[in-house]
């Protein structure tokens, strides 16, 4: 009886230790750092829209960016500090023609001119960046 009780708090104790501590841990592996962040979605975007159309990973690659693009725009969404910036509205608006495109045309390659237009907006964002603007 005397075990049995003490196994059960001491179960309890360590669920409520693991949960508390996977409640603790940043979605997508950002760390907080807004420009960091940002620039971090970026690289890894770019290389998604780089990828080859006969790619053997891309449905994989397609939605680790839309997580990450989820992510992001959650975190910083609401948040004062990024919310008002141009960084973020600019950066806001090509994750939304990205994941908007991905979420109408599935896998289909992204066609040039969106291609363009991303990295001509992901430009503008780090040179926000710099400006802190």
């Amino acid at each position: 009886m005397f075990l049995k009780k003490n196994l059960t708090r001491l179960l309890a104790l360590v669920l409520v230790a693991v949960i508390g501590l996977m409640g603790c841990s940043s979605p997508g592996g950002l760390s907080g750092d807004y420009s960091q962040d940002t620039l971090k979605v970026i690289e890894t975007l770019t290389k998604v829209i780089d990828l080859p159309k006969d790619a053997e990973n891309k449905s994989d690659v397609q939605s680790q960016a839309r997580q990450q693009i989820n992510d992001y725009i959650s975190r910083y969404r609401r948040e004062e500090k990024s919310g008002g910036l141009r960084s973020f509205t600019t950066m806001q608006t090509a994750l939304n023609a990205l994941a908007g495109y991905y979420t109408s045309y599935g896998s289909r390659p992204l066609p040039d001119k969106l291609k363009d237009r991303l990295k001509q907006e992901f430009k503008q964002v780090q040179f926000s960046l710099q400006k802190g603007i």
